[in-house]
């Protein structure tokens, strides 16, 4: 979805166009496979013979029209069932990077639903694939990207699923690839005391942590998931305007929350006939970044999100700052972070 076909109050200029597509970027909230470009998942499809319920690549392309956020999670299934092989995963990577740079996104952070994939192939095999995938992917864009594998909340209830997931991102953090553990998928009826233990492991074993919360549930999802998985960083957290003690808790904390808005109105969170709410976190004090969830799913890339916020009233300067804020969230060691920050102001 672009951004004039959502609420907008200004038609951004030209040159404020040109700002925004030409800002060096930091994305910390991303979906390789929501990323990953429908021309590319047909032709997986086709050469791993699963069956699509299109036949063109066009048609598929329209699938990708959400009822609701249960109805995205339908497709997102769907798609993540046509990756089966050490290629497509390695391809995934490429074509992800190639267009983070595209849009000069320097660095990424960037989840991985392993346990969606583990059992398709070998551990091994998996990570190896998305490590070829990342080295091609830095020498062809000079780019930068990490991955958080993702516990997924309906998918992973036993333990075992849990410590499947804790022990990729392990590898992963070792193969110079990782950098973290998530957790998503459905917020209602998966309490955060179910993953407490994992969670708990992960920060033992310094992997950071971040939880998607507060998209679909209400504010009490956020509240449990900060008050017993204590991540560093929340995905959405939007229903969190609906609880003003958690507003503040927030703002006191500054905890990092990580937006996507075309996501909230392709998948109806939000109305698109309304001002996105991330004009009235940021007016309450809260850490926003601007990231796209699953781009090529929602039609989007991260120019677009910016010039969505811009189409709604936010200024350069504060667009920029949404982008520092980006930066600074990251799960980077602060040293990296300050090189970046010369560069960038440089």
């Amino acid at each position: 979805m672009r951004y004039t076909e959502v609420y907008h109050s200004l038609m951004p200029s030209e040159e404020l166009i040109h700002q925004i597509t030409q800002m060096p970027k930091v994305e910390i909230h991303v979906h390789l496979e929501g990323a990953t470009s429908p021309e590319l998942i047909f032709e997986m499809a086709t050469r791993n013979k699963i069956t699509l319920p299109v036949s063109t690549v066009q048609e598929w392309k329209a699938f990708y029209e959400f009822k609701d956020f249960n109805h995205f999670i339908e497709i997102y299934m769907l798609t993540v069932g046509c990756m089966k092989t050490p290629r497509d995963f390695t391809e995934m990577v490429v074509d992800f990077m190639s267009r983070q740079a595209m849009q000069n996104i320097q660095y990424s952070e960037v989840f991985f639903s392993s346990a969606l994939h583990i059992h398709r192939l070998p551990e091994n095999e998996l990570m190896a694939a998305l490590a070829e995938g990342v080295r091609i992917g830095s020498q062809k864009y000079g780019v930068e990207i990490k991955f958080i594998p993702d516990i997924s909340r309906e998918t992973c209830v036993q333990k075992k699923s849990q410590e499947d997931v804790l022990t990729f991102a392990l590898k992963a953090k070792e193969l110079g690839i990782g950098i973290g553990l998530g957790i998503g998928g459905k917020e209602i009826g998966y309490p955060s005391e179910l993953y407490e233990d994992v969670f708990a492991e992960a920060r033992r074993q310094e992997l950071h942590t971040v939880a998607h919360a507060g998209e679909t549930g209400d504010p009490f999802v956020i509240r449990d998931v900060l008050e017993v998985l204590h991540p560093e960083r929340i995905g959405h957290g939007l229903r969190a305007l609906e609880d003003p003690a958690l507003i503040e808790l927030l703002k006191e904390r500054q905890i990092p929350m990580e937006i996507s808005p075309q996501s909230n109105y392709c998948t109806r969170v939000i109305k698109v006939n309304q001002n996105h709410p991330i004009r009235q976190m940021v007016d309450a004090g809260l850490n926003c970044t601007v990231n796209t969830d699953d781009p090529s799913m929602f039609s989007t890339d991260l120019n677009n999100e910016y010039l969505t916020l811009a189409a709604q009233g936010f200024t350069v300067d504060e667009l920029w700052k949404l982008n520092m804020n980006g930066l600074n969230a990251s799960f980077l060691e602060q040293s990296q972070k300050n090189e970046i920050k010369h560069r960038w102001e440089a």
